[in-house]
């Protein structure tokens, strides 16, 4: 589990930094990539919570 949490964090930050590399050329973010970004957020909460409960 933990090494699942890993690699989906590594992607969050690849994307975020695709998406800074957008800004820092001027060009817009597409709205499907905000999409993107809460499905990963989404995914690392659901993880961190399924890791605590199966710790208890």
């Amino acid at each position: 589990m933990l090494y699942f949490l890993i690699v989906v964090a590594v992607l969050l930050l690849g994307y975020a930094g695709v998406l800074v590399s957008f800004v820092r050329k001027g060009r817009k973010i597409p709205p499907s990539a905000y999409l993107v970004l809460a499905a990963l957020n989404g995914l690392i909460l659901a993880a961190v919570i399924a890791w605590a409960v199966a710790r208890r």
